[in-house]
């Protein structure tokens, strides 16, 4: 299983990392994001007691976990705070709230993000009073145009007060200020992560404002935050291409589990969530029982577990976020969607698949590679170079790791080629994959693509901080990556082609084709 995060292809605009923003072959990346394992290593083994030796794991009373890997030759630190809490937590009634809380909690506190919090404390609640009044008089059949222009005006009014008293984007300038760089965010379905990288005379700053935003996280211009995120959702899925053709092909493949939903939420949903029940869940799910943070680079443990209790330490523990209940059932036949957009034809392909700890999903991650990584790979090879059918094709894990997920292949025909040929063309080889297990030279050959792949990466601190809180919070042990290195080694080339065999199957399929609205 590789690190997932939310495929959206275009930046939220607020400086919030969302994937590979920009949709650069839209899926190619997808399968190399973050990282894999800095166990991938020539030395396999040898390298995974490294890694183990150098994470030094404190848990505190309130189930905080606090994982630091110093390396004393740094001048600077990256730091990784990751909540267990993505959009698979939420439920009908408060859809998106994930990634709005995400962009909330960048708005400040009591003493970040205002002049006067005193003054601007009565002044949120009146502005929220005011705005409710306005909604149910919107809603009302009969409400009185004069009324409801009057409401109008007061609530401008009342925000024109406010921004007197906000300080924009003082989090942002207050670490700028310091040194800070890579100040981001993101919100897959599995998780919420806050990042930064600092010198190492910050620590103690990074505490200290963390555990501030834990602790005091103030929801203020939540209702003009409203419009940012629908634009967002606009920009990013509904006016391109690909992000309207993945969010249609997880509405399709998933019929009862929520990986079926985008993390942003559907448009209505957005609409509908009220202020009171974004800061209810925050105070039930944001809070150290679904906390793990990774320091990596200029840090010395004892010291950072020495902040961690005194920052931390205090905050209750909160709730543990509890386990979807709601299991997808067997997909018994094929599923097709066509999209109609005003672009050139892409074509998703998709089938379910088990995450960890089934051998399966290691399976499948040599799949991804022997198939689409590389121009020696099979579907590259037949379909981009030989057949010249398409332009692009990739293979990806989605949309989560926590959850059963998908194997998805995303081609893009090459004119004047039509996707009906693309598809057959890739069901032949599929089909070949299922019946013939690859040889042990192909073999060899995933397993150093995927070390050369993810070795690159996780030469940063900001690869291995990322790589072990997601891990942490995805399987519930960052000594998953051990266990990695061990399955990829023992895995058979007949185990890959059972695994291809048990899964690529016709009726297990669902296919989402993107036509032009021009063939329309």
């Amino acid at each position: 299983m590789k690190p997932e995060q939310e495929i959206i292809p275009l930046p939220s605009g607020r400086g919030s990392f969302r994937g590979a923003a920009g949709c650069r072959g839209c899926a190619i990346w997808l399968a190399r994001l973050l990282v894999l394992t800095w166990l991938l290593l020539p030395c396999g083994r040898a390298a995974a007691l490294a890694l183990q030796e150098q994470v030094h794991e404190f848990v505190l009373d309130n189930g905080l976990r606090l994982l630091v890997v110093p390396q004393p030759t740094a001048m600077t630190f990256t730091a990784y705070l990751t909540l267990g809490v993505g959009s698979v937590d939420e439920r009908d009634s408060n859809r998106g709230i994930a990634h709005f809380l995400e962009h909330m909690r960048f708005k400040g506190t009591h003493q970040i993000g205002t002049r006067d919090f005193a003054a601007e404390e009565p002044l949120l609640r009146q502005l929220d009073e005011v705005v409710t009044r306005l909604q149910r008089c919107e809603q009302e059949a009969n409400c009185p145009p004069q009324r409801l222009e009057a409401l109008r005006q007061q609530v401008k009014q009342l925000e024109q007060q406010h921004r007197q008293l906000v300080v924009k984007d003082e989090f942002s300038e207050i670490y700028a200020r310091h040194g800070g760089v890579d100040f981001n965010a993101f919100t897959s379905k599995d998780l919420t992560t806050y990042l930064i990288s600092l010198p190492a005379n910050r620590l103690e700053l990074w505490f200290a404002l963390e555990a501030d935003r834990m602790k005091n996280t103030v929801l203020r211009e939540f209702h003009t935050e409203k419009g940012v995120i629908q634009e967002e959702r606009r920009r990013s899925y509904e006016s391109r291409p690909f992000g309207l053709l993945y969010e249609t092909l997880l509405a399709t493949a998933f019929q009862v589990h929520p990986y079926r939903h985008p993390v942003i939420g559907w448009s209505s949903d957005i609409a509908a969530l009220r202020k009171e029940q974004l800061q209810a869940f925050m105070e039930r799910y944001y809070q150290p029982a679904n906390c793990c943070i990774a320091l990596v680079g200029a840090v010395e443990p004892a010291e950072a577990h020495r902040l961690a209790q005194h920052y931390f330490g205090g905050i209750p523990a909160g709730e543990r976020v509890p386990p979807v209940t709601a299991v997808e059932p067997p997909q018994r036949g094929e599923r097709r969607v066509q999209v109609r957009f005003q672009a050139e034809p892409q074509l998703l392909v998709a089938y379910h698949k088990p995450t960890v700890p089934s051998r399966d999903d290691y399976a499948f991650d040599l799949l991804a590679v022997l198939l689409t990584d590389g121009p020696t790979s099979l579907l590259h090879r037949r379909l981009v170079l030989e057949q010249q059918l398409v332009t692009q094709v990739s293979a990806f894990g989605a949309p989560g790791g926590r959850y059963d997920n998908l194997f998805v292949l995303h081609l893009v025909p090459r004119h004047p080629h039509p996707v009906a040929e693309v598809e057959a063309a890739l069901y032949a080889e599929l089909e070949q994959l299922c019946a013939v297990p690859p040889t042990q030279q192909q073999l060899d050959r995933a397993r150093k693509r995927l070390r050369a792949d993810h070795l690159r990466q996780l030469q940063s601190h900001r690869g291995l901080a990322g790589m072990l809180t997601h891990f942490q919070v995805v399987t519930g042990d960052w000594r998953y990556l051990d266990r990695y290195d061990a399955v990829i080694r023992s895995l058979t080339a007949a185990e890959v082609q059972q695994a291809a065999a048990r899964w690529l199957k016709a009726d297990n399929r669902t296919v989402v084709e993107l036509v032009s609205q021009e063939a329309s």
